[in-house]
């Protein structure tokens, strides 16, 4: 061990905070991916509509914000700290890391299905016109978040290669 005690110590803590971060936001996607978005097309499409209005409202709350951005400025710190406490390989996996997390997560959950959020919150639930909208909402929204999910697991096994590896510094 080159690297001062307690360089080390900060580098592997938020190397390994963005994992942990990035392994709940995909766990989060995985669970509406796996099971949610499947109720939820399960049941009418009135309810079901109604349900992911109500879910999409109340996600853009502290709990998921601040794990979804706070996990992409974690990385952003861990890149940082693995560039000035010169840290070899390790900095590359935290920089594939934060790239797969930057576009499969952030970039889909912006570009993607935030529009798509925002396009069914002005439905009305109970109108039949709706309901071709909620079904090709529901499969596209789902594909995407499938993704979003892969991406959330990629980005923690990264980011806990370079924890790992900067443990040894």
């Amino acid at each position: 061990m080159t690297e001062p005690l307690a360089a080390v110590v900060a580098v592997v803590a938020v190397t390994g905070a963005s994992a942990l971060g990035a392994a709940v936001v995909g766990g989060v996607f995985f669970a509406f991916s796996g099971f949610v978005m499947r109720a939820l097309g399960d049941t009418t499409p009135s309810a079901g509509l109604a349900v992911m209005q109500a879910i999409n409202r109340t996600a853009v709350r502290p709990p998921l914000m601040i794990t979804l951005f706070g996990t992409l400025l974690a990385g952003l710190a861990a890149c940082i700290l693995l560039v000035v406490t010169p840290a070899g390989p390790a900095l590359w996996w935290a920089v594939a890391g934060e790239a797969v997390y930057l576009v499969g997560v952030i970039g889909l959950t912006v570009g993607f299905h935030v529009p798509r959020n925002n396009a069914i919150d002005r439905l009305d639930a109970g109108s039949t016109d709706a309901v071709p909208e909620w079904s090709t909402y529901l499969t596209e929204w789902t594909r995407g978040n499938h993704v979003r999910a892969l991406a959330g697991v990629i980005a923690a096994v990264l980011f806990g290669i370079a924890a790992g590896l900067a443990s040894t510094l």
